[in-house]
């Protein structure tokens, strides 16, 4: 039953290839303008060409990261790799307020113990304790995911399984 995926969040193919042809058109024009009328100045020329080079660069990067997903498992978190992000024993907290540091459409995880710092442009992040899940993906995906993780950090069971049933607590017999 670990295997079942509760929610999952993939790129938008929309937002997925504008990134990518806004990276790769600002790169192609910053480019074009260091040869085009090259500046006097041989350092500020070179400034421009690296600037090109690595947006394009950077296009390419989004567009091979976003190839991928994130689900939500009862394990944890994990890309369609199969590459872990977090164990659902590692979670602390999940925010997703309107003044919190995440990603676009998203929100962050806040982990017990630090891990790796890694990055997936427009997928997701990570730097000591904060995992962050978004960027060119959509809002509902994002909302919907954090609060799954927020009902299971409660004790809640959002698929159903019955893995809080031997909390004590008898689900029928709740009250409104």
């Amino acid at each position: 039953m670990a295997d079942d995926v509760i929610a999952v969040v993939a790129p938008s193919q929309a937002r997925r290839w504008l990134a990518v042809a806004l990276l790769v058109v600002l790169g192609g024009m910053l480019l074009y303008l260091a040869f085009s009328s090259p500046p006097e100045n041989l350092f500020l020329q070179a400034f421009l060409v690296a600037l090109g080079l690595a947006s394009v660069v950077m296009g390419d990067r989004i567009r091979r990261a976003t190839e991928t997903y994130i689900e939500l498992t009862e394990d944890g978190l994990r890309d369609g790799d199969g590459r872990v992000l977090a164990r659902m024993d590692e979670i602390d907290r999940v925010e997703r307020g309107a003044f919190a540091f995440k990603p676009s459409n998203g929100f962050v995880v806040h982990l017990k113990t630090p891990g790796p710092r890694a990055w997936q442009p427009g997928l997701w992040w990570r730097t000591g304790r904060k995992l962050g899940i978004g960027g060119v993906t959509p809002a509902g995906q994002g909302k919907f995911m954090a609060d799954m993780i927020a009902l299971r950090l409660r004790g809640g069971d959002p698929l159903g399984l019955g893995l809080d049933a031997g909390k004590g607590s008898d689900p029928d017999s709740q009250k409104d």
